[in-house]
């Protein structure tokens, strides 16, 4: 049985009906993070559900009212300037075990599968050397390479060669599971703890391949890297140093 427990705002019990939900989490210059939670913070938003699990750092924080509040993983509907709706999830933190990971990933999934959530994107970084500009697309099963590549977005066959782990990992590969249209877009980054720059090359990225326009600027980003510096200097828990890496490309790390 799974330990994941969602809390439900503004009477939801379920995720709303949308085409489209960005996931992201801390990782290698949190750049998926970054474009998430650029969203929640610069748009109107609203808050639907959060998800608790026993495995998340016991770390309560104090949100922007001086509320505590519990780790948690947050899902919030984002009105973008064009006038669509899409759905975020961003936190500060993951679960700290494999199990807790898979029990959220599964949990999240399900929750997607009865929305009918329209295509689930997990954004995340990859560490790479200074000048790599690179925004790979890898996908869990043949029919997402298919309506990928249908877009005129190309898959990649190769990146990450040392493959993906945490939550980035459970949510990309669970999804076929589930019968969740997904893809995995992940960002060359230095590894800094907030990359903006990366952030923004994803930012353009989704808005040449992917038509997506979710009305960020670079001022938007440096913002909200700024907080997160902020935030994580004051409690180093909420970094999860997830490693791996391959024996045929040792400088090619992932990052949840």
């Amino acid at each position: 049985m799974s330990r994941a427990r969602i809390v439900w705002y503004g009477g939801a019990k379920k995720f709303p009906k949308n085409d489209l939900m960005l996931h992201a989490v801390p990782g290698v210059g949190n750049v998926g993070k970054l474009v998430t939670d650029s969203l929640v913070n610069t748009h109107d938003s609203t808050l639907v559900a959060r998800i608790l699990h026993p495995d998340l750092p016991p770390h309560a924080t104090l949100n922007e009212n001086g509320i505590l509040t519990p780790p948690a993983l947050d899902i919030h509907s984002v009105n973008l300037p064009d006038g669509n709706k899409i759905l975020t999830l961003s936190s500060n933190f993951q679960p700290l075990t494999p199990a807790g990971q898979y029990e959220v990933a599964s949990s999240l999934l399900e929750c997607c599968k009865e929305a009918k959530v329209g295509r689930l994107l997990i954004l995340a970084g990859l560490s790479s050397e200074p000048g790599n500009d690179a925004v790979h697309v890898v996908c869990a099963s043949e029919d997402d390479v298919k309506s990928i590549t249908e877009m005129g977005v190309e898959v990649s066959k190769e990146h990450p060669a040392a493959g993906i782990i945490g939550m980035t990992g459970m949510v990309s590969s669970l999804a076929p599971i589930f019968n969740q249209p997904s893809a995995c877009v992940i960002a060359a980054t230095v590894g800094t703890s907030t990359d903006s720059v990366a952030a923004d090359r994803m930012v353009a990225f989704l808005k040449d391949s992917f038509k997506l326009d979710l009305g960020l600027e670079l001022d938007n980003t440096k913002a909200t890297a700024e907080k997160l510096n902020a935030f994580f200097d004051l409690d180093e828990i909420a970094e999860m140093p997830l490693d791996f890496e391959s024996a045929d490309h040792p400088d090619e790390r992932f990052y949840a």
